[in-house]
């Protein structure tokens, strides 16, 4: 296949110390500082009350990509093909979060539970609409021994994988 090149859109700014953000995600606020070229890209969004941002984990090591891992480097729970997991030993190390909107001003978007570092390059973002809620959730056993924020996927339906 041929290699691909990205442009950022915009960066993240939050100025929260990077070992507090694994602790602070959920209740974690952030900017999503827009380039001036795409300024004129985001008119809209404020129309939504959750948005999907795609960035780049600029940070990580590209030989650290593994196909098998332990989920959230656990021992404990099963090696698992990357592709299966949210960790960040990817070939591409491209990030999602879906983020609560709480604001604009100017171009720059403020934005809760972006896990990505202080000056995280962002490479898209789209609507959360109501095409992307499930319901029905299926997640493998070793998932319910993570922990898990409160409201984050308990409750919704979600069960184990047979």
């Amino acid at each position: 296949m041929e290699p691909i090149a990205l442009k950022p859109i915009a960066h993240v700014r939050h100025g929260v110390p990077e070992a507090d953000i694994p602790r602070l995600r959920a209740e974690m606020v952030a900017e999503i500082v827009i380039d001036e070229a795409y300024a004129e890209a985001i008119a809209g969004l404020e129309g939504y009350s959750h948005l999907i941002v795609l960035f780049w984990m600029h940070r990580c090591d590209p030989t650290g990509y593994r196909p098998m891992v332990h989920p959230r480097g656990r021992g404990d729970l099963p090696l698992t093909g990357v592709l299966s997991t949210r960790g960040r030993d990817r070939s591409n190390p491209i990030g999602l979060a879906v983020v609560e909107w709480l604001g604009r001003t100017g171009h720059c978007l403020q934005v809760r539970r972006l896990d990505a570092y202080d000056g995280t390059p962002v490479i898209d973002i789209k609507p959360y609409d109501p095409y992307d809620v499930f319901t029905d959730l299926r997640v493998p056993d070793w998932w319910y021994r993570l922990p898990h924020p409160a409201g984050c996927g308990f409750g919704i339906g979600a069960t184990p994988a047979p």
